[in-house]
C-alpha cells in the first residue's frame, strides 16, 4: 500500500478547510484516510499559529514507513524544520507572459510616437 501524507478539503463553498492526512494514494481525495496528522486555513493570516497545525511526531512516524508527502506538504515541513528544504527551479516564473508582452510592446509603441512628434510652440 502507497502512503501519501497530502490535504483533504472540508469547508464549505468558497470556504475551504483541508485536514493534513495520511491515505492511501489510491483513495479520493475527501475519502477514507488512515490517520488526520493536522489542520491547514487558508483563510488565516500567514502570521497566525492556528494556519498550519501538525502532529509532527505521528508525521515523523509515517515518514519511516516510507510515506511520501505531497508538495504543499513538503513545504509545511521545510518551514517547520523537518525537512531539508529542496531547491525549487522555476526559471520561467518571473518572465510575463504572452499577453503581458504584447501589451508592454504596445505601450512602448505608443510612447515612442509621442516622442517623435514635435511639440508646437504656444505663441
Amino acid at each position: 500500500m502507497a502512503v501519501k501524507i497530502r490535504l483533504a478539503r472540508g469547508g464549505a463553498k468558497k470556504r475551504p478547510f483541508y485536514r493534513i492526512v495520511a491515505a492511501d494514494s489510491r483513495m479520493p481525495r475527501d475519502g477514507r484516510f488512515i490517520e488526520k496528522l493536522g489542520t491547514y486555513n487558508p483563510l488565516l493570516p500567514k502570521d497566525s499559529p492556528d494556519r498550519v497545525t501538525l502532529n509532527l511526531d505521528r508525521i515523523r512516524h509515517w515518514l519511516s514507513l516510507g510515506a511520501k508527502p505531497t508538495d504543499r506538504i513538503a513545504r509545511f515541513l521545510e518551514n517547520a524544520g523537518e525537512m531539508d528544504a529542496r531547491v525549487r527551479d522555476n526559471p520561467l516564473k518571473a518572465q510575463p507572459g504572452a499577453k503581458a508582452l504584447a501589451r508592454q510592446e504596445a505601450t512602448a509603441g505608443a510612447e515612442g510616437a509621442d516622442a517623435d512628434t514635435p511639440a508646437e510652440d504656444p505663441q
